[in-house]
């Protein structure tokens, strides 16, 4: 099954500064050959589901490898089972409407 999610991974304990651990994250699901998008509060990312949730748990393995002792994180989540979609395909949907 075909998902997208936004994904945010917030490390706590590791001061102020997190763009460390994000590019550390972005680093694994560039190698997980996972289409992806980083925006200023999250990344979306598409792909097979276990696939996805793989790298997302890797996310959180290399971020505590990397000194930090909590994590947090918030997932959004969507599937379809009528048609394939992109993350681009619903970006396009809404420009086509402006």
């Amino acid at each position: 099954m075909k998902v997208i999610i936004d994904l945010c991974v917030v490390p706590l304990g590791v001061g102020l500064s997190i763009s460390k651990y994000v590019a550390a994250c972005q680093e694994i699901i560039n190698a997980a050959g996972l289409k992806s998008e980083l925006h200023a509060n999250g990344t979306n990312i598409e792909g097979e589901w276990d696939h996805v949730f793989r790298v997302v748990k890797e996310c959180h393995e290399k971020i505590h490898e990397m000194g930090a002792p909590r994590i947090t994180t918030t997932i959004k989540a969507g599937t379809r089972t009528d048609r394939d979609q992109t993350m681009d395909d619903k970006v396009t949907s809404v420009r086509e409407k402006l």
